[in-house]
């Protein structure tokens, strides 16, 4: 059978002891999805790939600074814990999204995000 895309296998080779008589080998294949890992700006933002029941998305950790972002899809970002204060493409003010907020960022823009401390959040691609 063909490994499925995306995942890894490892092979565990056992043997069981019965009372030192009789002996058992078999192997055990294991398969388990890797999560595709991504670090921007020497590692101050984090994130782990996946695919979830709303589509493709990302949950990841952003330390407090400043930062911009450029998108090939139209994301919809979640504030998990924290805030992050955002400056649209083509705007000058900045809104600040607090814990269970959301906000849109178009596809093919740039965009700028500041937080003052460390930030978890999800984004979702579409």
């Amino acid at each position: 059978m063909n490994k499925p895309e995306g995942f890894t296998e490892i092979i565990v080779n056992f043997a069981f002891d019965f009372s030192n008589q009789i002996y058992y080998h078999n192997q055990l294949k294991i398969r388990y999805k890797m999560f595709k890992t991504n670090q921007y700006f020497d590692g101050k933002v984090v994130s782990i790939g996946l695919n979830s029941a709303e589509g493709t998305a990302t949950v990841g950790v952003m330390q407090a600074g400043e930062y911009e972002f450029g998108t090939s899809s139209v994301e919809i970002m979640t504030v998990i814990s924290g805030e992050l204060t955002i400056q649209q493409p083509n705007e000058t003010e900045w809104k600040t999204y607090r814990k269970f907020e959301s906000f849109v960022v178009a596809k093919d823009v740039k965009f700028k995000v500041k937080c003052s401390q460390d930030t978890p959040y999800l984004c979702l691609y579409k």
